[in-house]
């Protein structure tokens, strides 16, 4: 036998697991599923189902359809693109035009992660990519938010603006919002099934929520407010994003103190938006820019190798 057909080389890292992509991408689908399905019920009147089911299916089909014509094997069975699609999906306001939603999930596979190599090359989140995208090209359907029929600000705006808030409801997810990002006990649901199942490291969101809360308390004008911390935490896509985005395999360090430098960049980079930006939320601008970070704070903290020589 050649030696050729011994060896297989392939680029670093070499790390070994016996868990494969579409296990993993399959429990982060199924996470998913009680934030999906409270969104879809709290905004059923905005047939929030249908933006749902177009965004993921738009995303399978785009990975399938560009695959094919690059005559590149097709991995949609790995669920990446799925979920790439329902994340999209629920970062996105119920009354959004489905066809909108779709060119987002072209935009997320195709530009953000099929063009620069697929799974595993990709430099940003790609849902938040084509969140961002679509926030740029369509303005005013990405920030018009409803609830029970009733239009207004989100409950963050309004804390923005010095209004009161009512915390229940945020936490719970009776408000205005995207579909998924509302309920933060649906979303801690899932949270909890994937560190109970071994997926996401606690480092990134742990350090990534205390940092926000340090900043908030420090640079937010209320002092240690419990009330005040927890309207910032319920609102918005914090939570979404710390515990389902954040935690991206691709996109976020893999070393220990990389993870926490990572999310205290995401931490302070959020209080930053929040407070002193014009938009009351920040959390996908953040996180891609922490994306676009991890790359030094990896070669930063990476160990070095064994028998290496010290600083001269």
């Amino acid at each position: 036998m050649k030696l050729n057909e011994k060896l297989y080389v392939s680029s670093s890292p070499h790390i070994r697991d016996k868990a494969k992509t579409s296990n993993i991408m399959l429990m982060v689908l199924i996470a998913l599923l009680p934030a999906t399905i409270f969104g879809i019920w709290n905004f059923r009147s905005e047939n929030a189902w249908l933006l749902v089911v177009v965004t993921t299916a738009a995303a399978v089909l785009a990975e399938y359809i560009y695959e094919k014509l690059m005559h590149k094997p097709v991995t949609i069975r790995d669920c990446s693109a799925a979920v790439t699609g329902l994340l999209l999906a629920l970062n996105l306001p119920p009354t959004l035009p489905v066809w909108m939603g779709a060119l987002g999930s072209v935009f997320a596979i195709v530009v953000v992660k099929q063009l620069f190599g697929g799974l595993g090359q990709n430099f940003m989140n790609p849902a938040l990519a084509a969140r961002n995208f679509l926030l740029i090209s369509f303005t005013g359907p990405m920030t018009y938010f409803v609830y029970d029929g009733v239009t207004g600000a989100t409950p963050l705006a309004e804390l923005k603006a010095g209004e009161a808030v009512d915390t229940m409801s945020m936490l719970v997810g009776t408000i205005r919002g995207t579909i998924g990002e509302t309920s933060v006990i649906a979303i801690m649901i899932g949270a909890m099934f994937l560190i109970l199942m071994g997926v996401i490291d606690l480092r990134i969101p742990g350090s990534y929520i205390v940092s926000f809360v340090v900043f908030i308390v420090i640079f937010g004008g209320h002092g240690f407010d419990p009330q005040y911390i927890t309207a910032h935490l319920c609102g918005g896509g914090l939570m979404l994003g710390a515990w389902f985005m954040a935690t991206d395999y691709v996109t976020s360090p893999i070393t220990s103190s990389g993870k926490i430098i990572y999310g205290i960049c995401m931490g302070l980079l959020t209080g930053l938006f929040r407070l002193f930006g014009g938009s009351a939320e920040g959390v996908s601008y953040a996180i891609i820019i922490s994306n676009l970070l991890v790359p030094l704070i990896e070669k930063i903290t990476l160990p070095k190798p064994f028998g290496k020589g010290g600083e001269k």
